[in-house]
């Protein structure tokens, strides 16, 4: 007797008996068991579809049938034209050059000379390399010569090697860099293969699956996501990180969806059976809520999924985004309870001000200590629109980075209240965990972009983000639509010029937008002040004079000198905010000053 589905669609919990892993008042486990008995019967009409569209096994070929087959066979062999080697080369889609092995009298490999490219290297070159870093190519040239840096990759190695054993070679990571005339470097990081082509050798490189894949991962742990598929009719899963995502060990096996139902609270149980049932019976295109896990640990998880299936088959994968947000639930839970008291709270002014006061204390903590080692000095002075103390959105940042750099940024989210200190909080600490991947500043300022306008379109900010290199006092920094930072050198102020290409965009305005950034030596003594635009814009007054006044006032205050010390810096910065900001303040101010200490600058 042929086995028939369960119907699982009028399938409730109040049917189904004998819960699975229920708990006292049973009806928690009844969704379990509903869970269990959807997933079944998807699993029979999976295997009802493969059975309907077997292949059918080919049948022997006859003796007949194979002679009226080679006799439609070509009478001669198919002569295949020989381009030349050039034209091969151009052909291939990864960027290559060809090296020619110089020997000595004995056999020996003397050098590696550098005999040509195809076009592809040549398209890599222009849109990777600073222009004018590397000549005309005339002809065969020392490999090491053209590309001094490359002589500290495997890429030596690898040449002896190739041509050695007359075997490819790699793929291996190299990072080198190259140098413009304008003293400009720029990172270059591929994977290199080594092939021997007759008595030369080839090289080829390009951004590989090693690399994308680190980035990837690194990606998913900032943002603490993960994707996962579960195979309905197998029931496997084919996952990455959804076990740090679910709190697993690494030996833990991946659980599958009735698995994963038994890991939540008793209350997310029914909203999981819900997704997967629709999913699966209704075919809605995606279901997106939230989860709690009981185990191995509490946290909530953002669970978006998708069906996936054959032409006209049965949904055959369930295939999900997973997000740990249990932090981003615990900080809304927060803020709406800060709100609540808030508004409890209104008539008391100075309550409010207080709260208020302790808030950004806690989002904007004080300096590192670590400073006063790396020769540097800083201070901030915030000052509130008014006398209610709303909280706006002005942030900085100031970290000692495990390079020995220094990041500093400041930045002005949109608006006041809740919603500018989420979006501040959330630029402030995806700017200090995404800064110790040691990307340039212009990938950090983008990346912070992604991340307010994934926020939501009325989630926008402006901001600087500078880091500092002590070993060649050099400040490198970029504008995302803020105002450009004040240089304090000799007791004389001056506005710094824009990144090359002007300022970019502010925040959150548009998810493709590319960001420059701007290079300042300075000196022992050089005061630089990054503010908020909120110490210079007075309603019905224009940007440009308002600019001007700040300039003036910042020379003024430094025209006796800053005397050394944190509490000079403070002090200075203070009278500056007090003589610039009055009754007419239509935002929140904030002023960073950060100061170069110390002897005279390395160099380099």
């Amino acid at each position: 007797m042929k086995d028939e589905p369960v119907g699982t669609d009028e399938v409730r919990p109040a049917e189904a008996s004998g819960a699975v892993g229920a708990g006292p008042g049973g009806q928690d486990g009844r969704w379990l068991q509903a869970l269990e008995l959807l997933l079944t019967e998807q699993r029979f009409r999976i295997g009802q579809y493969v059975a309907a569209h077997a292949v059918p096994v080919c049948p022997v070929e006859s003796a007949e049938e194979e002679r009226r087959r080679r006799s439609r066979a070509p009478a001669a062999p198919l002569k295949i034209p020989e381009p030349p080697v050039w034209q091969l080369l151009d052909a291939l889609p990864l960027a290559a050059m060809v090296i020619l092995p110089a020997l000595d009298e004995a056999g020996g490999i003397a050098d590696f000379c550098y005999v040509g490219h195809n076009v592809t290297a040549r398209r890599y070159a222009e849109s990777h390399f600073p222009p004018g870093a590397l000549p005309p190519h005339t002809g065969t040239v020392p490999l090491f010569e053209r590309f001094p840096n490359l002589a500290d990759t495997p890429v030596p190695r690898m040449l002896a090697e190739a041509h050695r054993t007359r075997r490819p070679q790699g793929p291996e990571s190299a990072e080198w860099s190259l140098s413009g005339p304008d003293g400009r470097a720029v990172r270059l990081s591929s994977e290199v293969r080594v092939a021997p082509f007759g008595d030369l050798l080839l090289v080829t490189w390009e951004r590989g699956e090693k690399a994308r894949a680190r980035m990837a991962e690194a990606a998913q742990n900032l943002a603490r996501v993960c994707w996962a598929e579960w195979n309905l009719g197998d029931g496997t899963v084919e996952a990455t990180g959804l076990d740090k995502v679910l709190g697993l060990a690494a030996s833990q096996p991946l659980p599958d969806l009735l698995e994963l139902g038994r890991m939540l609270t008793p209350d997310s149980r029914e909203p999981l059976y819900q997704a997967v049932h629709d999913v699966v019976l209704r075919e809605r295109r995606v279901v997106d809520l939230e989860l709690r896990l009981a185990t191995p640990h509490p946290r909530v998880l953002r669970f978006i999924a998708e069906p996936v299936r054959p032409q006209l088959g049965p949904v055959w994968t369930l295939r999900a985004v997973c997000r740990d947000v249990t932090s981003d639930v615990h900080s809304r839970t927060l803020a709406e309870q800060a709100m609540q008291e808030a508004r409890a709270q209104r008539e008391r002014a100075d309550a409010v001000a207080d709260v208020a006061e302790r808030l950004r204390d806690a989002i904007v903590p004080r300096f590192p200590a670590e400073l006063g080692g790396h020769d540097v000095e800083a201070a901030a002075v915030y000052r509130p629109e008014g006398r209610t103390a709303r909280v706006g959105g002005d942030w900085y940042k100031t970290r000692i980075l495990p390079t020995g750099q220094v990041l500093i940024a400041l930045g002005d989210a949109r608006g006041h209240g809740l919603d500018a200190i989420t979006l501040m909080a959330k630029l402030r600490y995806a700017l200090a965990g995404l800064a110790f991947t040691g990307e340039a500043v212009e990938e950090l300022t983008g990346w912070l972009n992604l991340v307010a306008c994934d926020d939501g379109a009325e989630s926008t900010a402006t901001a600087v983000v500078a880091r500092y290199h002590p070993g060649r006092a050099l400040l490198r920094w970029t504008c995302a639509g803020h105002p450009l930072p004040i240089l304090i050198r000799d007791r004389t102020a001056r506005l710094l010029d824009p990144p090359p290409g002007g300022p970019g965009m502010p925040l959150g305005v548009l998810p493709d937008e590319t960001y420059t950034a701007a290079e300042t030596a300075l000196r022992p003594g050089d005061v630089v002040l990054l503010y908020s635009d909120g110490l210079i814009e007075r309603r019905g007054s224009d940007l440009d004079r308002d600019a001007s006044r700040l300039v003036r006032a910042a020379q003024d205050g430094a025209r006796d000198g800053i005397p050394p010390g944190d509490e000079a810096l403070d002090a200075y910065a203070r009278r500056l905010v007090d003589r610039l900001t009055d009754h007419r303040m239509q935002d929140d101010a904030t002023v960073l000053a950060f100061r170069l200490v110390g002897g005279e600058p390395a160099g380099g």
